[in-house]
């Protein structure tokens, strides 16, 4: 009979002759009872002898079911019926001959037409394990391919149930065709080497080429306790945070511990260099207790006998009624907290790892007693494991955050990062045989460099003007405040307040010294704002005009920031998005060879890059991708200044930028400075480069005032006519390329301290209207074209 549509490599036939064997047995027993019993069954066979010799069709088996269950009646006492799951069923299937009054009201609760199905058994793993009865029924191995079986039942309330299958096969006999080989030793050595490959088991074993001949009884056990929290380790060591849906599958677990079906779990960190409570830092995990708050002081989240149970006797707190305990302590938080979410019942667990606080796990039901001082007890199962995850996670959260400083706070670049990982080893390797150790210095010698920057021209005078129009702004608030005061009130010192407030107007209109803005904000700090504090209260009139006073100022600074906001925001935005450009950029040219790569941004974006055989550890370098790095680097700066360009118009403020590019014609060596997380030119010579570096885009061309570096300008500086040549072919094939003007200029740089016989290259760069515009334009027909 084919119960089940995939390949086995038994031919079932459903048959009881192992129990007529017995009952014939009975029938010499001096048990009358028993030997009654016997005569009835056996009977039932001379009637309908196929239940012996095998049927083997499904019709017919449905068709003999009431002779069947007189036939089983003994394996299914009356007196365990509410008490056993049991079935009498065929191996590894779901069809059930008889089954228990406990078995039934399980399925039945689980829903109409529900069919329980063993949930870790696969097609494969079936045949196998067909073959399995097979070498242990018929040839005597002692071959043990036996594993836990289960059913997902779900109870009336929803709760997913589990349940062992404990099989008894002592009801069955194995039958050889002649379709089926004989299987030597040495297949089954094969076999046992070949657990996996179904396609050698299916070769031993023709599909249907032995018949089973019997049924197998089946007891299943109610094992959901421990599933779940087998479950609930699984779900802690595989735990991670970009996981679909982790809170509700852990959610899931502990309603099945516990039993209830609306129970709900958080969790809340403990800091305790604040001494506070706070929300674990990932997406769908609550916290209860802190409701709508991302941290709170413990004694204010907690009441007092839930922070002593907590903290002091490390024990958890059962609050079986909410409302009960929020009634006999009105004013505590945590209880109305718990209410506005209707929660009526809570059980609140400390998580300690030796004398330790690491945190709260919170269980929350809406339903009153549900959650007690009785079945919180089943947390005892359930905490070790969950002080392990979380002493794991919060190891876990502190790598990361050293992660995050790392890539966001030093200068340690992938491409270099190999030797610092060597070096680490070695630090580490020095400590385990307790020998002297310190950090090795990270050296890269014979690496050539490359510098760029596009700068904010006139940024300098851009944020003065802003300081003073802000300034401007507030002292005219400040001088109409007192008019008003003078109004009602003409004391000379009021007069003496309006003179010199009209005498820092008039001093930072005509220009910005240095110490104005702090003498401003002094005499505002000092006079005003302890003035308009006192005035508010005098009468109506005066608490409007500072009201209206008052909403000049910026929330924070608690000064105007109108002009200066304007400023920093359009600093900001040309930082961020000529920062991003680059970046992009660079991970294109990472991909042509390895090379050091690092960026500042200040007023404007700056760029240092390495290139050299110790940088790439492989024996692969050659100058061609030097050459190569720099002429990406001349149109990278092209294109960032397209880039900025095309959002200039949407800028709160209108700036220009210039950029420059710095050629140093051989090679040097970097060092990484401990002390300031950043590389650094290693020695006397070529601290040359880093001079140079530092002032040469202040210089003026040699015999003028004119800068070398202009809004519109691409310019390279250099020292040899070697370079001069070779850039002037990088030039010459952007200008093919419609990144460059035809016309380029040679200037001689003025001498720096120090560093003298500077040359620079300045060409025009060509620019679009957006990205879709397909123009050319210089920068002077660009700014017509936008009208900036």
């Amino acid at each position: 009979m084919r119960v089940l549509e995939q390949d086995f490599p038994l031919d079932i036939w459903i048959s009881f002759s192992k129990f007529f064997e017995q009952y014939r047995s009975f029938l010499k027993s001096d048990n009358e009872l028993l030997k009654d019993r016997a005569t009835r069954v056996l009977k039932i066979l001379e009637e309908y002898p196929e239940l012996e010799e095998g049927i083997k069709t499904e019709e017919r088996v449905q068709e003999l079911l009431p002779q069947i269950h007189l036939v089983l009646e003994d394996s299914f006492a009356q007196i365990l019926q509410s008490n056993e799951i049991k079935i009498a069923t065929i191996p590894f299937n779901n069809t059930v001959l008889q089954s228990s009054l406990r078995y039934k009201n399980i399925v039945k609760d689980a829903g109409e037409n529900f069919e329980p199905q063993i949930k870790n058994l696969d097609e494969d793993h079936y045949f196998i394990m067909g073959c399995s009865i097979i070498l242990n029924n018929y040839y005597g191995y002692n071959i043990d391919f036996r594993r836990p079986f289960f059913y997902d039942i779900p109870d009336a309330n929803g709760i997913m149930r589990h349940y062992r299958i404990m099989y008894n096969a002592d009801f069955i006999e194995i039958i050889k065709t002649e379709k089926a080989r004989d299987i030597t030793k040495e297949d089954v050595a094969e076999l046992l080497d070949n657990f996996d490959n179904v396609d050698i088991w299916k070769e031993k074993f023709t599909p249907n080429s032995w018949v089973f001949k019997g049924i197998v009884l089946a007891n299943m056990f109610d094992v959901t306790t421990d599933v779940s929290l087998s479950d609930f380790k699984t779900s802690l060591i595989r735990y991670d945070k970009t996981q679909g849906d982790f809170v509700g599958s852990f959610q899931e677990i502990f309603r099945a511990i516990f039993n209830l079906r609306e129970i709900k779990v958080g969790f809340s960190n403990y800091n305790p260099e604040e001494e506070v409570i706070e929300r674990v830092p990932l997406k769908n995990i609550d916290s209860y207790i802190l409701y709508n708050k991302f941290s709170d002081k413990c004694d204010k989240a907690l009441c007092g006998g839930t922070f002593h149970y907590l903290f002091e006797e490390s024990k958890y707190f059962a609050i079986s009624d909410v409302k009960k305990y929020q009634k006999s302590t009105p004013d505590e938080l945590m209880y109305k907290n718990l209410v506005a979410q209707g929660i009526n019942s809570a059980i609140l667990a400390p998580i300690k790892s030796e004398g330790k606080m690491l945190g709260i796990l919170e269980i929350v039901s809406p339903n009153i007693h549900e959650l007690n001082s009785i079945n919180a007890n089943k947390l005892q199962d359930v905490m070790p494991y969950l002080v392990d995850s979380v002493l794991r996670s919060k190891a876990k959260a502190e790598n990361e955050l050293e992660l995050i400083i790392q890539q966001e706070c030093t200068s340690i670049h992938p491409s270099v990062h190999w030797k610092f990982r060597q070096e680490a080893k070695q630090f580490i390797r020095a400590m385990v045989e307790e020998a002297p150790v310190s950090f090795k210095e990270v050296v890269f010698d014979n690496v050539y460099p490359l510098y760029g920057q596009i700068d904010i021209k006139g940024s300098s005078e851009a944020r003065n003007q802003a300081i003073q129009k802000d300034l401007v702004l507030q002292l005219n608030g400040i001088s109409r405040v007192i008019n008003k005061v003078l109004e009602a009130d003409t004391l000379p010192i009021y007069e003496q307040l309006k003179y010199r407030t009209t005498r820092y107007i008039e001093s930072i209109t005509e220009q910005l010294q240095v110490d104005s803005e702090q003498k401003i904000i002094n005499f505002i700090k000092k006079d005003i704002t302890p003035l308009f504090k006192h005035l508010r209260r005098k009468n109506k009139d005066l608490e409007v005009a500072v009201e209206k006073y008052n909403t000049l100022l910026d929330n924070n600074l608690k000064t105007v920031y109108k002009h200066r906001k304007a400023y920093d925001d359009s600093v900001m935005i040309i930082n961020k998005k000529l920062a991003a450009l680059l970046d992009q950029k660079q991970d294109e040219a990472q991909g042509m060879y390895p090379h050091y790569f690092e960026r500042f941004k200040s007023d404007g974006v700056e760029h240092n890059m390495y290139i050299g055989e110790s940088i790439t550890k492989h024996n692969t370098f050659n100058k061609v991708y030097l050459y190569n790095l720099r002429l990406w680097q001349l149109q990278i700066m092209c294109e960032m200044e397209n880039a900025y360009y095309q959002m200039k118009k949407d800028l709160p403020v209108a700036l220009d930028v210039a950029s420059m590019v710095l050629v140093f014609n051989t090679s040097l060596s970097v060092r990484f400075r401990m002390d300031e997380k950043r590389f650094d030119v290693d020695g006397t010579y070529n601290a040359r480069y880093e001079v140079v570096k530092k002032r040469v885009d202040k210089s003026k061309i040699k015999g003028t005032d004119q800068r070398i570096t202009e809004k519109g300008k691409l310019v390279i500086v250099y020292s040899q006519s070697s370079d001069e040549r070779e850039y002037i072919k990088y030039i010459n094939f952007l200008q093919s390329k419609n990144y460059l003007e035809e016309e380029i200029e040679i200037v001689e740089v003025e001498d720096l301290q120090g560093v003298t016989g500077l040359k620079a290259l300045r060409v025009n760069i060509l620019y679009h209207k957006d990205e879709e515009d397909k123009e050319y334009y210089t920068y002077e027909d660009l700014m017509k074209e936008l009208n900036l």
